[in-house]
């Protein structure tokens, strides 16, 4: 049996793995479904329907699947599913997907304090919120994405892969992959080059993305949209920021 603190509510229609800890005063409703090793700390609260992987862990004051904040949604629809070894802070809020739309968290995740992740939001694997970064609904996070704090993202704005959003940054256009924003509004500031280390690319890789961010965001001679064309598109890491730039270029 789970271990659940006796001032704990889980509601009859929950199903917690044996090995689930529940601490005092948590709430766990209908529909909510955690997995092996998931730990909720003091005055949690966790709303189905959602799914959660393993190893997970909540912290107080936390509010997760909770309905969304949308003037149409009536409550009736929309689910949350949350994948393994995350870390949720407290105060952080993840709301559930409107009617049949799905909020979707990956693996290995930290929201740190009083962050908000809205509706139907789709957050990749290794991305990291600082303290009250707000993401607003249906907005697209890609795996290793880092947030300052109190930065924000706009509705339906994508934010790519291996980016860092700066503190206090304001994004209501998609942020290229492997980039530094920064500013309110948003603009690319430089290469994140540390983050890129840190995921243990070698200089031989980052070498075409080096003169690819030179072309397109460094010189002035040539329009961006020309230079856009003629950055070596074969490294994997290059198509991935041409991919983004393609779909922003002339908005």
């Amino acid at each position: 049996m789970a271990h659940v603190h006796p001032t704990a509510i889980v509601g009859p229609g929950a199903e917690l793995d044996s090995s689930v800890c529940i601490g005092p005063y948590s709430i766990v409703g209908n529909g909510v479904r955690l997995g092996r090793g998931c730990v909720l700390h003091s005055h949690v609260q966790i709303s189905g329907p959602t799914e959660v992987g393993e190893d997970c862990e909540f912290f107080s004051f936390s509010v997760v699947g909770a309905r969304a904040q949308h003037r149409n949604d009536r409550g009736d629809g929309g689910r949350l599913v949350m994948g393994a070894r995350n870390v949720v802070r407290e105060h952080v809020t993840v709301h559930r997907g409107t009617e049949t739309g799905t909020t979707h968290v990956g693996s290995d995740n930290l929201l740190m304090v009083a962050c908000h992740v809205a509706h139907d939001v789709v957050i990749g694997n290794h991305v990291a919120l600082a303290n009250g970064v707000q993401l607003a609904g249906h907005a697209v996070v890609e795996d290793y994405a880092t947030f300052g704090g109190l930065s924000g993202v706009a509705q339906f704005v994508r934010v790519g892969e291996s980016a860092f959003v700066a503190a206090g940054a304001m994004c209501e256009r998609e942020v290229p992959p492997f980039v530094i924003v920064q500013g309110d509004r948003a603009v690319v500031r430089a290469l994140n080059r540390v983050g890129l280390s840190r995921r243990n690319f070698t200089d031989e890789e980052l070498a075409p993305l080096e003169r690819a961010y030179r072309l397109v965001f460094v010189q002035k001679r040539v329009p961006r949209v020309q230079a856009i064309k003629a950055v070596d598109s074969t490294n994997p890491l290059v198509v991935k920021l041409l991919a983004s730039l393609q779909r922003t270029e002339g908005r």
